[in-house]
């Protein structure tokens, strides 16, 4: 694992179709990313401090140049010449990478993380294979009615889920999914629909319309859940409907055991549970510690904006001073 945070990781996964870019936008942001289970402890182990707390961000789009920087880290990504400057900040120093490049680089990591997860046995594989070419999705947009000021705007709370079952049974019966995203939008701002465009624009001219997702924080998840996938495009299908910008939003992606499963686990913790999803899943998300439960947490993302701004110099998506290439 190279990057362990992105600060662009919820606006990734809730990537929303957006106008041309037009002006220039600069904004503070703090995102936070957990994984459970092994993958969450890896995550935890090589991430220290920034994986448990989160991190903060400056990003500044000004024509067709993103930077996102922090007191470690930063990226500029460059449209025209199509190349990624990756900043260290503690060293002065950066290195660069084409797009093409990055594409390698993310097809390298997602077959690494297939290959880790083949290590389980037929059952599961053919388990999981089921569980993802079975599955139906329901989808649930709630107005909760709650209110609440940020950053001078009036924001409600809208809940989006996308639950993801066995074909003809219900959640309950047969196990499944569950991606659920909270997010506090307020009216239209069109600044923060810069940010969006310019990284489904990114998105698109690296890895393609479909992909959704970091390189490095994704592909395992890619990899042992294929309903992720789905139900994230999924997600992203249906917030572009809804009506406002999300000054805050929280994505939670779960895993149900059917009543079955769960009962085969509680009685033989080390089994594979009944049929259906569960088996290998349920054995990674629980890390084969403490008392089976019927819904476990996989993973949970935060993002939220801190400040917005319209003015940006040229500075604020240049390489800074000092700063030399390393190759």
């Amino acid at each position: 694992m190279k990057k362990i945070i992105s600060p662009a990781l919820a606006i990734l996964i809730a990537a929303l179709v957006a106008p041309p870019l037009q002006a220039d936008v600069k904004t503070r942001e703090k995102t936070t990313f957990s994984l459970e289970g092994f993958l969450g402890g890896v995550v935890r182990f090589f991430g220290g401090r920034n994986a448990r707390e989160g991190v903060e961000s400056t990003v500044a789009v000004k024509g067709p140049r993103k930077a996102t920087t922090n007191n470690q880290t930063g990226q500029i990504i460059d449209l025209d010449e199509r190349r990624v400057y990756n900043l260290d900040m503690r060293r002065r120093e950066y290195r660069v990478q084409t797009f093409e490049e990055l594409r390698a680089e993310f097809e390298k990591a997602k077959a690494e993380a297939e290959k880790e997860a083949a290590d389980a046995s037929a059952e599961d594989r053919e388990q999981m294979e089921q569980a993802g070419a079975e599955l139906e999705f329901d989808v649930d947009v709630t107005e909760t009615g709650q209110r609440r000021s940020m950053l001078g705007h009036d924001t409600r709370e809208v809940v989006l889920t996308i639950t993801a079952r066995q074909r003809g049974r219900t959640l309950e019966e047969g196990g499944g999914f569950v991606l659920t995203q909270t997010m506090w939008l307020a009216p239209r701002i069109a600044a923060l629909d810069e940010l969006a465009a310019f990284d489904r624009k990114y998105i698109e001219a690296v890895y393609g319309e479909s992909f959704i997702g970091d390189i490095q924080q994704l592909a395992g998840m890619m990899a042992l859940y294929p309903a992720f996938t789905n139900m994230a495009t999924r997600m992203q299908e249906e917030g572009s409907k809804l009506d406002g910008t999300p000054l805050s939003t929280t994505t939670v992606f779960e895993s149900v055991r059917s009543a079955e499963q769960l009962k085969a686990a509680q009685q033989e913790r080390q089994s594979s549970g009944g049929g259906g999803i569960g088996g290998l899943l349920g054995r990674r998300i629980m890390g084969n510690r403490g008392e089976p439960q019927a819904r476990s947490r996989i993973m949970t993302t935060t993002h939220e904006m801190l400040s917005i701004d319209t003015t940006v110099d040229a500075s604020d998506v240049a390489i800074p001073a000092n700063f030399r290439e390393r190759k």
